[in-house]
């Protein structure tokens, strides 16, 4: 009996130890976490609980002239992963690859870096976000995105520009706006549960960047990109380019090219594409450049109007070189040179200005210099100081040879003579508010005077002449309103053999319209029309049916009937 007690005794002792070493175990463990080392666990579980994540921007929208909506967000989901909590990378990568449609061998890499945080899949539609949750794989999460979307597609794409991946402005006016577009990203602290659920801690905010209104016009630029497109097709062309300008103001109302892209989706997008040929691309003008010859030649009173030209040789010999029209025209007044687009008339208009004050003039409409618009990429075109031209460089300068513009300063240079002799910098975008609607920037117009109003409306009318009957651009005459214009017909330099191409011409006419009340200055150029080579035959026709279009668009009532009532329109063409 005394044995048995004293088994227990020791029984019971041996217990009460190992209950007292458990509670002095615990307590020093207890001790430990809120005493000694108190701080290091209550970090450690706030890294669990609490992660730092990235409130997503919401870019400002970019809106066309009337409040048309051309760049938005929509709100998407992203996959990131811990790398440290995923045990099976291959299963996981299996899963994710099955729902996201992913290469499974890209994400199994992202799943074994060493890094804590890596993409897996960015910026997903709704139904695969909601896969990817349903999965609940430990170690993988999903961050709300914004993704920039583009409604109209590719209207204006040049113009309104795209953003990358991470929603940074890239090209046009999403790249050369994104200060303001855009707005510094700010991170959140986000609770989670021991489940990894999100629990609201009532601090959200939503960032938004500034709204940008252009100066383009949705219902114009669709005009103008329609009747391109048709031009492309059925002249085979390589590329076109076209722009409508507000003359007085500079302020953009469409711009096109082609080709174009949908920014919208860049998967399949090349430079060829995205490339703004508008302010990037420089041509030869040909004869639309005789408008700095003309009017320099009116400003300085070296010839009016009516002065005789004699141009029956048809031909003239400047530097060595012959240069010829091609049609002999006897002798023309200067009226008639620019009407009929006398290469000879107007090469010997250059010899009587010289070459310094030709020079002077080609400054003076801003060749050689960029223009200033408010999109990235522009250059300022070719051209070379008079002191560097050869003996012949006067003749070819004088007729759209020998030197290289963009589109964007052809059409500028005819916004001179269309709004009574100012050079106006043009302009895309018109206004910038704040998310609450306060304005920030407001466009101003900015022009100088570089011509006489005198000498302007001379050469209006003369131009106004182009279209009519014994010009060379009837087929650009506008239904009801006078146009005021000329076309260019310019053989494309081959840099390689060192001459100009007897097959490849680059086709253009550039003009404005009303004639006396313009509303609308334009420029369209084709390169490389198949069929036809001639700028009245080719972008004549282009420049009438746009400009027939958006004048019904604008309700510009019709200016030019006959005693009748009826429209007056001429019916016979030239080529030139």
């Amino acid at each position: 009996m005394a044995a048995i007690n004293k088994s227990q005794r020791i029984r019971a002792l041996v217990v009460m130890g190992m209950l007292t070493f458990g509670f002095l175990a615990v307590f020093y463990r207890l001790a430990d976490i809120m005493l000694i080392d108190h701080d290091w666990y209550l970090h450690k579980a706030r890294g669990q609980q609490v992660r730092k994540e990235i409130n997503p921007v919401k870019r400002g929208t970019i809106y066309d002239r009337r409040g048309r909506e051309l760049a938005i967000n929509l709100e998407t989901e992203s996959i990131f992963c811990n790398p440290a909590d995923i045990s099976s990378a291959g299963d996981v990568a299996r899963a994710l690859a099955a729902a996201t449609k992913a290469d499974e061998k890209t994400i199994y890499a992202r799943l074994v870096t060493n890094k804590r945080f890596s993409w897996i899949e960015r910026k997903m539609d709704t139904m695969q976000a909601r896969q990817i949750r349903d999965l609940k794989l430990k170690g993988v999460g999903l961050i709300p995105e914004m993704k920039r979307i583009y409604p109209k597609g590719m209207l204006a794409s040049h113009v309104v520009g795209f953003v990358n991946l991470d929603n940074k402005g890239v090209e046009g006016v999403e790249g050369g706006y994104d200060r303001y577009l855009s707005s510094k990203e700010e991170s959140k602290l986000v609770t989670r549960d021991a489940k990894g659920n999100h629990l609201s801690t009532g601090t959200n905010r939503e960032i938004r960047g500034n709204n940008v209104t252009l100066t383009i016009d949705e219902g114009l630029q669709y005009i103008l990109e329609k009747n391109l497109d048709a031009a492309m097709i059925k002249w085979k062309a390589s590329a076109a380019t076209a722009i409508m300008m507000d003359p007085y103001t500079g302020e953009i109302l469409a711009l096109a090219n082609r080709p174009t892209f949908n920014p919208t989706d860049l998967s399949n997008v090349d430079m060829n594409e995205v490339r703004n040929r508008a302010i990037t691309d420089v041509f030869e003008p040909g004869s639309t450049f005789k408008v700095v010859v003309g009017i320099a030649a009116l400003e300085e009173k070296t010839v009016k109007s009516g002065t005789r030209i004699d141009c029956s040789a048809g031909f003239v010999e400047v530097g060595g070189k012959r240069i010829k029209d091609d049609h002999r025209h006897g002798v023309l007044s200067f009226h008639e040179v620019i009407q009929k687009s006398s290469n000879v008339g107007t090469i010997k208009t250059a010899l009587m200005l010289g070459k310094d004050k030709v020079y002077e003039y080609i400054k003076k409409f801003g060749f050689g210099d960029k223009t200033g618009i408010d999109l990235q990429g522009e250059i300022s075109g070719l051209l070379r100081h008079s002191d560097k031209w050869s003996g012949m460089s006067i003749g070819s300068i004088a007729i759209g040879q020998e030197i290289g513009v963009t589109p964007l300063q052809i059409v500028r240079a005819y916004a001179v003579v269309a709004n009574g002799g100012y050079l106006v910098t043009p302009h895309v975008v018109k206004e910038i508010r704040d998310p609450d609607g306060a304005l920030i920037m407001k466009a101003e117009t900015k022009a100088e005077r570089i011509i006489s109003e005198a000498t302007v409306a001379t050469f209006r009318e003369i131009l106004k002449t182009v279209t009519e009957e014994g010009g060379t651009a009837v087929k650009a005459a506008v239904e009801g309103n006078s146009v005021a214009g000329k076309t260019g017909t310019a053989q494309i330099y081959d840099p390689k053999t060192k001459r100009y191409s007897k097959t490849r011409y680059i086709a253009s006419f550039v003009g404005f319209v009303p004639a006396d009340n313009p509303r609308l200055a334009m420029v369209v150029v084709i390169k490389e029309p198949k069929g036809s080579i001639y700028g009245g035959l080719v972008a004549g026709p282009l420049f009438r049916d746009i400009a027939n279009q958006a004048l019904s668009y604008l309700t510009v009532p019709m200016d030019k009937t006959n005693d009748k009532g009826m429209v007056v329109l001429a019916d016979k063409e030239e080529k030139h």
